[in-house]
């Protein structure tokens, strides 16, 4: 593909842009702006110049390094500059910068004072009232962001990942059974274990002439059918959920999962190795001119452009293209490698069972340990346990773990963190449990800097073991509070603490970048349920997806291991 004079342009843009919202050197920013500039007033093909051997120097505005840069972007078709940008800022701002009425200043501002990520959280953070709070910004403003993303978001309405599974695993079971069908699989953002999902993109491998659309179309979940075909077909579930069905055969079911897996970004840079190689990828297969070479399994795909197979969750364009080529990708967690669950409650809180009943179904998902966290008193809509209360079910714990085989139950809490960042139950109480749990519920408008410290405070505790649910999100309902997560996970490494991963589908809290801060700070993340009955340890397989768009390997999640060498980290913080 050739690689215009706009297209360079545009890659400066975006570099100028994110440089903005990181507060760079306004000169640095300019020189981008002016070569962009440059580059789309040019009459000339920058490409042919270069073939040419003409100097760019001498073009307006482009020195040495921007000419450098220009003939990178020409060979390579990617900027490193832009690559680095885009691995230490969050994948949103992107999006962020596409709003009308925002520039880099105002999401820079949005960025560092509210931690805004994407629009949906700066939806919310408009709808909340927090927007107009920032300096430029007003209640005029904010509206006129409400109006521009309003029309965006209304359209692009998103389903938690937990809730589009029940409806895929029916959807697919469905299509097995259809005659001439031998595979069915979803793909998309769905396989990539995004949090949320917009649509359902679902592959079938199915003989010729196999009935698999008029299988399709007779699904009883089917509200409505805006197309189909004899390989492709679009239908609206009763629920509002669309699904996109297309039917490939054997030799072409790798290249069609690859393609319509994602991401785009990813796919549009293995695109660009292929093209080195002069080689053409597409739903159908890898081609050298009219001749397949590749595509009857995703394996396949990668090994053509030169790549061992990267997983779907890592497939974002985060580096992950890199690390392949350098036989870095990491070896990702797996539900496997879960030997506990270290967040868990029972009826004598808020949850739905009884010590013995969570301990046997932790028991049956594989589990080894598991520890029961009730909330503590300050969470009075919880039943919340006061000292008294504790002491007691800590007695329950040790008499039922003298019957259990095959399982252990740890003494813990989850204890409130009060606005002081001390902790709500007394420290003769806490020294005595086999961990403390700190977990913000209440106060969630602090500002950045109260909320940081706030949690530091709670950090320093000499029994903190774990913090639950870092930024407190309720996927779709709630936004995170405004903290430095950078603060949190720099200290829970000085303090040898550690983070949780919530499982919860409708938290799944840290979030994936987050997830590789504390892998790259060295901080272990603990996989939790924070189940609240028998079958909620189902989840954890959400927490695990989290987990592996995190690039977390099973050295970095605490809870792999097994409890002999459990216990003394968690004596470490105690």
């Amino acid at each position: 593909m050739p690689i215009h004079n706009a297209d360079i342009a545009g890659i400066f843009e975006q570099i100028a842009d994110l440089l903005e919202v990181e507060n760079d050197n306004p000169f640095r920013i300019r020189a981008y702006r002016n070569a962009a500039r440059t580059l789309r007033n040019l009459g000339q093909d920058v490409g042919d110049m270069v073939a040419g051997g003409k100097d760019l120097t001498r073009l307006p505005g482009i020195g040495k390094d921007l000419a450098a840069k220009i003939e990178e972007i020409l060979a390579t078709g990617h900027c490193r500059t832009l690559d680095k940008l885009h691995k230490r800022t969050s994948p949103g701002l992107s999006e962020l910068l596409k709003i009308p009425g925002l520039g880099p200043r105002r999401v820079s501002a949005l960025y560092h004072e509210l931690d805004i990520h994407t629009p949906e959280q700066l939806y919310r953070a408009a709808k909340d009232g927090r927007v107009r709070s920032l300096p430029g910004f007003g209640e005029k403003t904010e509206l006129r962001i409400l109006e521009n993303i309003e029309a965006h978001i209304q359209k692009d309405r998103r389903i938690k990942l937990a809730t589009a599974a029940q409806y895929a695993r029916s959807l697919v079971a469905y299509l097995q059974r259809a005659e001439g069908v031998s595979q069915v699989m979803v793909a998309g953002s769905y396989r990539r274990c995004k949090e949320t999902v917009g649509d359902l993109d679902v592959l079938v491998c199915a003989d010729q002439g196999s009935p698999v659309m008029a299988h399709l179309v007779r699904y009883d979940e089917v509200a409505q059918v805006i197309s189909q075909g004899t390989t492709r077909a679009t239908v609206i579930l009763r629920a509002g959920l669309q699904v996109d069905v297309r039917v490939v055969d054997k030799q072409s079911f790798g290249a069609a999962l690859y393609y319509f897996t994602g991401s785009k970004a990813h796919n549009i840079e293995v695109r660009k190795l292929a093209r080195q190689r002069g080689l053409k990828i597409n739903e159908y297969g890898v081609f050298k001119g009219r001749r397949r070479v590749a595509g009857d399994t995703e394996a396949s795909v990668f090994r053509a452009v030169g790549l061992p197979y990267i997983p779907p969750e890592l497939r974002e364009n985060r580096g992950e293209i890199e690390a392949a080529r350098a036989g870095m990708l990491p070896r990702l967690v797996e539900r496997a490698d879960l030997r506990g669950d270290l967040h868990a409650h029972t009826r004598a809180t808020d949850g739905h069972d009884t010590l013995k009943a969570m301990a046997l179904a932790a028991r049956s998902r594989g589990l080894e340990y598991l520890a029961i966290t009730e909330h503590s008193r300050r969470l009075t809509v919880a039943r919340g346990l006061d000292p008294r209360r504790l002491l007691q079910q800590m007695e329950a714990i040790d008499a039922l773990n003298e019957n259990l085989k095959g399982i252990t139950l740890l003494k813990g809490i989850e204890v409130d963190i009060l606005e002081d960042g001390s902790l709500d139950l007394p420290d003769e109480v806490l020294g005595r449990l086999d961990l403390v749990i700190g977990a913000v519920h209440s106060k969630f408008h602090l500002s950045r800097d109260r909320q940081t410290r706030r949690i530091l405070r709670a950090m320093d505790h000499p029994h903190f073991t774990l913090l639950a649910h870092p930024t407190g999100r309720l996927l779709l309902e709630r936004e995170p509070y405004d903290v430095d997560m950078n603060r949190i996970i720099r200290h829970a490494r000085e303090r040898g603490c550690f983070l949780e991963l919530n499982a919860h589908p409708v938290r799944l809290d840290l979030l994936d970048a987050y997830c590789m801060m504390a892998r790259d700070e060295g901080v272990l993340v603990s996989i939790n349920s924070d189940a609240h009955s028998t079958m909620d340890f189902d989840n954890l397989v959400y927490g695990v997806g989290q987990a592996r768009r995190g690039w977390l390997e099973k050295k970095d999640v605490l809870n792999t291991r097994p409890l002999s060498k459990l216990r003394p980290l968690l004596k470490r913080t105690m």
